[in-house]
């Protein structure tokens, strides 16, 4: 597309608070805008704008060292909105002057603590989406991208396809997964569903990824190895470059605007199979009968290294020079049962908090932590197969292997920008 009249209007939403997650512009939508809008070259749309709740003048989170680069471009707009309110989303569907409707949009939006009330998931993941869907579909969009993250929990038994009815994890993954429900059930909705692994990449401050590359750092400093509290099973932990989650939301929205969802959902449709309180159905508004089937495109996005704990902590810890180990049962059973997560966490606390202040030249902000929550150190179990994307969309992965080479390029922009201690 060389000719900018031929160039979509597009929208991106997110609404994710700062955590270990995939969230906001934090991760995703900044990836997908610098893909759309890049910081050199030909711009892929005619027209962009972003909407979430932070402000990014002054920024009132972390964009990392790229981004002020691109919402500077002419074709960019950036607009602070609180997705919650009706209104809010009406208006930023509205068309900028000079320019048509928008013809794709992206929704990263949803709540990604896991220390969050039921209550607070169903009105800013289940509901913020829904309004969004309904907006796109009244506008008629051609194209609605929605990104799911890993809230599941597979077998860990081989790689799971789209096919299979996987069991969402915990109350985030209840209503995430059912936020995948309810905007299946908007007919005219152009939807494509995106399932994706553990997120990691530049300026991806936060995740589980992006936490045990820090705590290997940590390790590798103090020179002792790194441990986990879980035996070395499969644990497989499905992982994905956000420049691929970019590129795979890009490459679904070409795909879905020609066919429209009807023709979509006969190529790559799956049913989104029911799994939650049968009584919420009447209690929340816009929620799907249980009893309804309800068919939508669903794609899993996840690279090629088959990526388990196991071979993450290798990998990581191999880089910063130390090594992966296991705690034995008596350790293990001890340390799975302590309430005290600052006991687990004094050590690489400490370890970085040493290599930040070692730092030359100094380092006195930096988003990322050494700090681990529950989540963190919770055994996780995420298999995806990724062959139906490649096959059906046709999409290439720029990334397919996590390795020491994507970790340095991660480690390498964050000392860049000074967000990493520069210790040599």
């Amino acid at each position: 597309m060389t000719d900018a009249v031929q160039r979509p209007n597009v929208l991106i939403f997110g609404f994710h608070p700062v955590h270990w997650c995939a969230g906001g512009l934090n991760t995703c939508s900044r990836a997908l805008a610098a893909l759309l809008v890049p910081v050199d070259g030909e711009p892929l749309v005619s027209h962009l704008r972003i909407v979430d709740k932070y402000s990014v003048v002054p920024p009132t989170t972390y964009i990392g060292a790229e981004f002020p680069q691109i919402l500077a471009k002419p074709e960019v707009e950036y607009r602070q909105a609180n997705l919650t309110v009706p209104a809010a989303i009406s208006s930023a569907f509205d068309p900028s002057e000079g320019h048509g409707p928008f013809e794709y949009v992206f929704d990263f939006t949803g709540e990604v603590r896991n220390d969050r009330t039921e209550v607070i998931q169903i009105t800013t993941t289940f509901n913020v989406a829904r309004m969004l869907g309904l907006e796109a579909a009244k506008r008629k969009v051609k194209a609605y991208v929605r990104m799911q993250l890993p809230f599941y929990e597979t077998s860990s038994k081989g790689s799971h396809d789209e096919k299979e009815d996987i069991k969402p994890a915990g109350p985030i993954g209840t209503w995430w997964h059912e936020t995948q429900r309810g905007l299946a059930a908007i007919e005219d909705l152009n939807l494509v569903l995106l399932r994706a692994g553990f997120v990691y990449g530049p300026y991806t401050s936060y995740g589980i990824i992006a936490s045990g590359i820090t705590v290997a750092s940590v390790y590798g400093y103090l020179k002792k190895p790194m441990k986990s509290l879980w035996s070395p099973g499969k644990n497989p932990n499905s992982t994905v470059h956000v420049d691929d989650i970019a590129g795979a939301a890009w490459a679904s929205a070409e795909w879905m605007a020609p066919l429209g969802r009807k023709a979509a959902d006969q190529l790559a449709g799956e049913e989104i199979i029911f799994h939650n309180d049968k009584s919420k159905v009447n209690e929340v508004e816009g929620m799907p009968a249980h009893s309804q089937k309800l068919i939508a495109p669903v794609f899993n996005i996840a690279d090629d290294s088959n990526t388990t704990l196991l071979t993450f902590g290798q990998i990581a810890t191999s880089f910063f020079g130390t090594t992966f180990e296991f705690f034995n049962f008596v350790e293990s059973t001890i340390a799975k049962f302590m309430d005290d997560l600052e006991d687990i966490n004094e050590q690489h606390v400490g370890g970085w908090t040493e290599m930040l202040q070692a730092s030359n030249p100094p380092c006195p902000n930096t988003p990322l932590s050494a700090y681990m929550d529950k989540y963190a150190l919770d055994k996780h179990v995420v298999a995806l197969n990724n062959t139906k994307i490649k096959e059906v969309i046709g999409y290439k992965l720029k990334k397919p292997q996590l390795n020491h080479e994507t970790i340095k390029e991660v480690v390498d922009k964050w000392k860049a920008e000074g967000s990493w201690p520069h210790l040599d």
